[in-house]
């Protein structure tokens, strides 16, 4: 699901010049990932209640790495587009990468989809929350307050008090927390990385450490499903060219907004696989995480208006 994201947020390529037509391809291109991730997801789900996570994290890694990889190596720059100056930072993002993965299958295991997205939702608070004392970058009370009433939804969403296990939702939230460090270190990678580097040594290193971790828990597949969990690689690497197009194409306050349709995805998806439906705390505490979030997005582009015209 976030993954993509990371992605297109560390592109170092040069994008073509934003035209009017190339809006709606953008938005295509976005809208369209967000299904393939959601249909992703739910195999994710499906498989995880027969298989052990890191088996899953291993196939879904290994796939997206042969695909992504070798596009990236025959076509994105050879051999010198893997070129880093900074080793250590790509060793922190992948292992921030591969913990908010790890959590993030773990809650699909045992979490409805549209609990899980809820949860994913909170990523951009945790970015803005920890980019003031990670990155230097000022955050105004107006944000803040965002931040605060947007972790307002998410105890609303998870009801501490009513009984229900909180560990598969403190998970998903530990997933969240570092997919927002994976971001904030791609925002400092993309200074001086190239966008193949950073997106395969993420998944070169996932590959790697859930190879590792599966070998004592692996379970044989059948033929059926072992197409599955190739399938998740394999619509995980077509939903990131997708969104990387679409950050290319237009900018990412026009696109980044798209991303809260995941929700109808995930709830249809769950609802037609699993038989689950949103309960109402879940919908409300959403539509709270979400107007944080675009809130947070409309003041950060008005920031950014601001200090461009300066």
């Amino acid at each position: 699901m976030s993954d993509a994201v990371q992605c297109a947020d560390g592109s170092s390529a040069a994008a073509p010049p934003i035209q009017a037509d190339s809006v709606p391809y953008a938005v295509g291109c976005f809208l369209a990932s967000i299904v393939l991730f959601a249909a992703m997801d739910t195999l994710i789900k499906f498989l995880a209640a027969s298989f052990p996570v890191p088996q899953l994290m291993f196939v879904r890694s290994a796939v997206a790495l042969l695909l992504i990889g070798g596009y990236a190596l025959t076509r994105g720059g050879g051999v010198a587009s893997m070129r880093t100056q900074r080793p250590l930072a790509h060793v922190w993002r992948a292992f921030a990468g591969l913990i908010s993965m790890g959590c993030f299958f773990y809650a699909f295991k045992h979490l409805p989809l549209a609990d899980v997205y809820v949860l994913n939702f909170a990523g951009p608070l945790f970015i803005t929350a920890l980019s003031a004392p990670l990155l230097g970058e000022k955050v105004g009370w107006r944000r803040w307050g965002a931040v605060v009433i947007g972790f307002g939804g998410v105890v609303v969403m998870a009801q501490p008090s009513s009984g229900a296990p909180t560990f598969p939702v403190l998970v998903g939230l530990c997933a969240a927390l570092f997919y927002a460090l994976s971001l904030l270190t791609v925002r400092g990678l993309s200074k001086t990385e190239t966008a193949t580097s950073i997106v395969v040594y993420l998944l070169l290193t996932t590959t790697v450490v859930s190879g590792a971790l599966s070998i004592p828990v692996w379970l044989a597949p059948t033929a059926t499903e072992f197409a599955l969990m190739a399938a998740v690689g394999a619509l995980g690497a077509v939903a990131q060219v997708l969104i990387t197009q679409a950050f290319r194409r237009a900018p990412p306050a026009v696109v980044a907004p798209f991303e809260y349709t995941g929700m109808v995805w995930a709830s249809l998806f769950g609802y037609l696989v699993f038989g689950d439906l949103p309960t109402p705390p879940v919908i409300a505490g959403a539509m709270v995480i979400i107007g944080s979030g675009l809130y947070i997005l409309h003041r950060e582009t008005a920031a950014a208006k601001r200090s461009s015209a300066v």
